[in-house]
């Protein structure tokens, strides 16, 4: 069948809402999945024919890395409003539902990670926060644990190269003290994918481990978030 610009004129059973209603989210592509926000496709023009809601959703996989595969929806999760934009049919408002359902899908995920969940290891801390390898810059964050390792809060503290004049030992241990957290988990990812420590990222991790002493808060770990794997300052060896 050929693609017209409204899915109301496709047959029932193929409708993406109507299939959502009878099998489940589960059951829907992320193309159709993405064309229920999408809602609206494209009207024909001279240089152009009409594109469906469904044929905006797959060019907007295709235009970040294709269809059918994880990276596409990670990418567009991490992309700005601006960049969704670039693709034909994707207007600012269409750009906001579909980065505000992203995220929502994200946060849902968070939770129940964060549940009662304790923190046993760098392990752990990567698949909590393993979302930080798709940015395209550094974050650094601090977990606050307490005397349980259960999460209390995830806090960011900087956004940018990690080095010592960025994260200030006040700005790390201050919401620590204020949230009474027994100890603390340094989190920062590398948007090359390559976890190695840089020697900034050791210089600092020596800093917020001597101020945590003096502050009576124990750095726990300093895990750096790659593409699929990550550096574990505790497994290393380098806390001590």
């Amino acid at each position: 069948m050929s693609p017209t610009y409204s899915i109301k004129e496709w047959p029932v059973e193929e409708r993406p809402r109507e299939r959502l209603e009878r099998l489940g989210p589960g059951a829907l592509s992320a193309r159709e999945l993405l064309a229920l926000l999408i809602e609206t496709g494209t009207p024909a023009t001279a240089a152009s024919p009409a594109r469906s809601a469904l044929d905006v959703a797959a060019a907007l996989l295709r235009h970040f890395g294709g269809e059918g595969e994880e990276t596409p929806l990670r990418r567009i999760a991490t992309a700005s409003a601006v960049e969704l934009c670039e693709v034909p049919g994707i207007g600012p408002a269409k750009a906001a539902k579909v980065l505000a359902a992203l995220d929502l899908g994200r946060r849902a995920e968070q939770e129940s990670r964060a549940s009662g969940a304790s923190i046993r290891g760098a392990r752990d801390v990567y698949e909590r926060m393993r979302r930080m390898r798709d940015l395209p810059h550094e974050e650094f964050h601090i977990l606050l644990l307490n005397i349980r390792n259960v999460v209390i809060r995830d806090l960011q503290v900087t956004r940018g190269t990690l080095d010592g004049s960025l994260v200030h030992p006040r700005e790390v241990f201050r919401p620590a003290v204020v949230h009474a957290a027994a100890g603390i988990v340094l989190v920062h990812n590398h948007p090359s994918g390559d976890p190695t420590p840089s020697a900034e990222d050791r210089a600092v991790t020596r800093q917020l481990r001597n101020a945590g002493r003096s502050v009576g808060i124990e750095v726990l770990d300093h895990v750096v978030v790659g593409e699929s794997r990550y550096f574990s300052f505790m497994e290393a060896g380098e806390l001590e």
